[in-house]
């Protein structure tokens, strides 16, 4: 089996997970990591098995032996570093948020047009058999008509230095863990059509708090909320009118499982654990290779930079937002 070889931008902690997905897999090879200090970069690859190791990120995306390259920089450099790498003729995974500007998104996605080239947003939680089923569940009509969704992630964050909290960083709970809950939202509802929003801002300047409401064609809503100053939560459920189906670790699926209950029925339905970093990894791997087709791409990053980008206009305007 071909191997598709690939580099990381950046030695962010990340970056332990998906460098674990991808050791599970006999299909992905980490060559190279690049950081802005060559010392750095040399006891990041020692520390993790990595054969090279750049003092820029230049030198990663000249290095004719990486084929594709994972971004985990800030949330502000993720386009910037997108462009440049694809224009390098890389193929791009770039984490979560890509970004909270559509148009910044778009950019993006015309350079990989342009070049030939793959790029992917990295929600990996969309990659698992558990997401899949939770969709496969509800088209088939065991909750019957979808009407509601509730989607929640947060967890405490004192550390006020920390890149989520800092606001030239574009960090907040929004963009950290909300993605989540808008990517879950648009996942079972397609995309909003109106969107309000509202948010707590901590003493740094980001959202460390942020409740939503998003409105869906065939008047389905949902309502997600995110927190940096909540404790550790992690939800989403969809409501139908004969049912719900309850999802009690969405995002980071190391407990899969499904609750579907009907009237005073509750089934339990299993499902086999399985690693979304490794998921991810292979699939814009066999689609680098010309073997698979890439889960995400354009139309789902920029429906995803649309909600969040009018979610935060509606905070901070206090009006609803249409997206029509």
């Amino acid at each position: 089996m071909t191997v598709t070889r690939w580099g990381v931008i950046s030695t962010a902690r990340i970056n332990d997970k998906v460098l674990a997905g991808a050791a599970l897999s006999d299909e992905v090879e980490f060559v190279a990591v690049a950081s802005r200090d060559q010392a750095r970069a040399e006891a990041y690859a020692r520390a993790n098995g990595i054969f090279r190791a750049h003092g820029s990120y230049e030198a990663l995306l000249g290095d004719p032996d990486v084929e594709a390259v994972y971004i985990s920089l800030p949330n502000t450099l993720h386009c910037e570093w997108s462009i440049r790498a694809l224009e390098a003729g890389k193929h791009v995974l770039c984490e979560k948020p890509m970004s909270r500007r559509a148009a910044e998104v778009e950019a993006v996605f015309d350079t990989a047009e342009a070049v030939d080239r793959f790029c992917m947003e990295a929600f990996m939680w969309r990659h698992n058999p558990q997401t899949r089923k939770l969709g496969e569940l509800i088209d088939e009509g065991a909750i019957g008509e979808l009407r509601l969704v509730r989607a929640a992630f947060s967890f405490p964050l004192t550390d006020l230095g920390n890149v989520r909290m800092r606001p030239e960083l574009e960090g907040g709970a929004l963009m950290d863990v909300g993605c989540y809950t808008v990517s879950g939202a648009r996942l079972l509802g397609g995309e909003p059509v109106r969107v309000t929003g509202q948010q707590v801002t901590g003493s740094t300047g980001v959202d460390v708090r942020f409740a939503a409401t998003l409105a869906f064609a065939g008047d389905v809503l949902a309502q997600i909320d995110s927190a940096l100053d909540l404790p550790d939560r992690s939800e989403l459920e969809a409501i139908g009118s004969d049912g719900s189906i309850t999802v009690g670790d969405p995002w980071h699926c190391v407990r899969p499982g499904l609750r579907l209950r009907r009237g005073e029925e509750v089934e339990l339905v299993e499902i086999e654990p399985e690693n979304s970093y490794k998921l991810e990894l292979e699939n814009l791997s066999r689609a680098i290779r010309g073997e698979a087709s890439p889960l995400l791409g354009r139309v789902d990053a920029v429906g995803q930079a649309r909600a969040i980008e009018a979610l935060y206009r509606s905070a901070e305007s206090g009006e609803a937002v249409e997206l029509v």
